[in-house]
């Protein structure tokens, strides 16, 4: 009985975890301009405030996020995961976002502590 409400409440929960990851990605990057003095800057506030956030929210998950950020040049970016894990309890959602001036690719994987 216990195992089945742990997997009940604590199902990855991906339309919650796009909205913590465009709102760490706006207080970070905003509408600033595409600088690639700062990326490195950039990409490194959005993976350590995404892991914050998801932490905070107390659920049993270990996380690993990932971070690309492009400048809009007309160029490709082409992305891909895969993951083996328990689709019951794991999860992962990838999120897009771009301003003006570039693209920003975020992935969060999600795995559940039993």
């Amino acid at each position: 009985f216990f195992y089945y409400c742990f997997k009940i409440q604590g199902s990855f929960n991906s339309e919650e975890t796009d909205g913590i990851v465009k709102e760490c990605i706006e207080n970070v990057v905003g509408g600033d301009d595409y600088s690639a003095n700062l990326v490195n800057k950039w990409t490194a506030g959005i993976v350590e405030r995404c892991l914050t956030q998801l932490v905070k929210q107390g659920k049993p998950y270990k996380y690993i996020v990932t971070c690309a950020v492009m400048q809009k040049t007309g160029a490709g970016l082409h992305t891909a995961n895969s993951c083996y894990w328990d689709t019951a309890m794991d999860g992962s959602t990838t999120v897009r976002w771009e301003n003006r001036t570039m693209y920003c690719v975020v992935s969060v994987f999600a795995v559940a502590v039993a």
